[in-house]
């Protein structure tokens, strides 16, 4: 029987295991954290809950009688990459890019200035960020980027205390909404209206918000051209359509402004809190490709604020030994296979986000795995997989290894009693769920014991 190891239980790395189960493979899935589902689980925005729904599908896989999970398994800490060649016939790397562009601009350090990707992770309940804290007592908060993180975040700072509580937001982030300050959001884009990169149904949301205004200047959308692609057009129609709402005097307003890039972040001192962007006025010019890119006109302005969130992409981090991109932050391969610059490595493939870069949503992984599947199974055919070491590899080896490795890893069977827990302590309010925040609470609950949040 040929085995593969995935590491990372996002969504690539699901529709991978499940493409793989349906190839004849043995499958172990293996993840840093104790609960699987990846970004479903710490990066869907917690109003989303149809989104998060797809894990049903991923629970159907993991019922096939030749997949494991293995949460709590840190390659690279509790397990090297040499090791699991050793005993598996392919190796799929999942790992999904983990952290932020930079803006690459003074003050992008200051007290106040934070990753869109650490703040989605801590209102999310992620055990590597829960801890963290978010001031949230000013009047304006900053949102940079145009994409559907930097939307979510803009969306969650206005949200309605009353709209929150019935989601799966962490506790802690759902007491600092109901206590913070920020009555305004504004949300930066480099290019215009035409080139947002926003989908179609998660900018037209932006109109049920029950206490925010959304605020976009009709001048913005003077002379912007009918964009070819179909999403881009509708997001221009949207657009256009909030601009020529009037104002209903809520509570809250959510502007969006086009055309500006980020100079730098102000603030008291050289290490004080954040208190304004300076930001450089553009205007778009045709680029050698066809398309049209974001040049400086020499006018600036500074929109005064106490927060700021940029979301201008994700990128992937190197590990010890697997041939990284640093360019584009991604593994380096040719259609899923993993390349070294000696040629292409032997049984290694990748998928989803470190494979492509962070695009799509979360279906464009699924055809995204079955093309890096494709060539497994075209490898297997051609003898081109690795041959496992027979005394370490049979699954009562592996999950020997893994135990002696990493004595409170956590299987399939405890992440349902950890997501048993969840799910009835959430009950009483109505919510779906109440998350554990802490490695230790969610190892506890694993074992069917009555974990403290």
């Amino acid at each position: 029987m040929n085995r593969a190891a995935i590491i990372g239980a996002g969504p690539s790395g699901f529709y991978a295991a499940d493409q793989l189960l349906r190839a004849g493979f043995e499958v172990d899935l293996l993840d840093a954290l104790p609960t699987p589902f990846g970004l479903v689980r710490a990066g869907v925005a917690p109003d989303h809950p149809k989104i998060k729904s797809v894990t049903r599908v991923y629970a159907r896989t993991a019922a096939h009688e030749s997949f494991r999970f293995f949460g709590g398994v840190t390659l690279g800490a509790d397990i090297s990459r040499e090791e699991l060649l050793e005993r598996y016939h392919a190796v799929v790397y999942a790992l999904g890019t983990a952290t932020d562009n930079r803006l690459g601009i003074p003050g992008e350090d200051r007290p106040g200035s934070h990753a869109a990707t650490e703040f989605v992770a801590w209102y999310n309940g992620h055990p590597h960020f829960a801890h963290q804290t978010f001031d949230l007592d000013c009047e304006r908060a900053v949102v940079i980027g145009n994409g559907n993180v930097a939307l979510d975040v803009a969306r969650m700072l206005v949200l309605d205390p009353g709209e929150l509580a019935p989601t799966d937001t962490a506790d802690h982030a759902l007491e600092a909404f109901g206590a913070a300050g920020v009555a305004e959001v504004v949300l930066l884009g480099r290019r215009g209206p035409a080139e947002a990169a926003f989908t179609n149904p998660e900018l037209l949301e932006l109109g049920e918000l029950a206490r925010a205004d959304v605020i976009v200047d009709p001048a913005q959308l003077e002379g912007v051209p009918e964009p070819p692609d179909a999403i881009k057009r509708r997001n221009v129609e949207i657009l256009r359509d909030y601009s020529r709402r009037s104002p209903a005097g809520r509570s809250h307003r959510l502007e969006l402004r086009f055309l500006r890039s980020p100079l730098e972040i102000l603030g008291e001192g050289d290490r004080g809190r954040v208190t304004g962007v300076r930001v450089g006025i553009n205007r778009l010019v045709a680029g050698e490709d066809g398309g049209v890119r974001a040049e400086p006109t020499g006018e600036q302005e500074v929109i005064e604020c106490g927060l700021v969130l940029r979301s201008i992409g994700y990128r992937g981090l190197p590990l010890a030994g697997i041939p990284f991109d640093e360019r584009r932050g991604l593994i380096r391969n040719r259609g899923g296979r993993v390349e070294s610059d000696s040629g292409t490595c032997r049984g290694e493939y990748v998928v989803g986000w470190i494979k492509r870069g962070p695009s799509g949503v979360i279906g464009t992984n699924k055809k995204d795995a079955s093309d890096t599947v494709a060539r497994i199974r075209e490898d297997l055919e051609a003898g081109a997989l690795r041959s496992p070491d027979p005394e370490l590899s049979s699954p009562e080896a592996v999950g020997a290894w893994l135990i002696e490795r990493v004595p409170e890893l956590v299987t399939w069977e405890g992440w349902q009693a950890i997501d048993a827990h969840e799910t009835a302590l959430g009950e009483p309010a109505g919510r779906p769920r109440v998350k554990l925040v802490r490695i230790e609470a969610l190892i506890e609950a694993s074992r069917g014991a009555g974990a403290r949040r």
